[in-house]
């Protein structure tokens, strides 16, 4: 999954106003966290680069996470909506099934 391709599912099922920018930042977080605990952390992990992503990062950039893993991603997406619009009892469920896939992969 691109980062693009992130972006867009997340728009097309769940619409919102936060701009392309912030989601980029988000996603940046989320593959900062995997490639610091779970990449990091195993052999060969150092050959795997991480470059923060920003609004100069190209579009088609490949995630970390794989197939069939990387619905993880829109749970995220979908969950940081929910937690900055205040909408805590649609937070709970997104993060919990980001926390759910995060947990399978």
């Amino acid at each position: 999954m691109t980062i693009l391709s992130a972006i867009n599912h997340l728009d097309k099922v769940k619409p919102n106003t936060y701009s392309q920018p912030e989601k980029i930042m988000w996603l940046s977080s989320l593959d900062g966290t995997v490639k610091t605990e779970l990449m990091d952390t195993h052999e060969d992990g150092e050959a795997v680069v991480f470059e923060e992503y920003n609004e100069h990062t190209p579009l088609t950039q490949k995630l970390l996470i794989p197939a069939p893993y990387d619905e993880i991603y829109i749970f995220w997406l979908a969950a940081k909506i929910d937690y900055w619009n205040g909408d805590y009892g649609k937070y709970n469920n997104s993060i919990a099934m980001f926390n759910a896939a995060y947990a399978n992969y």
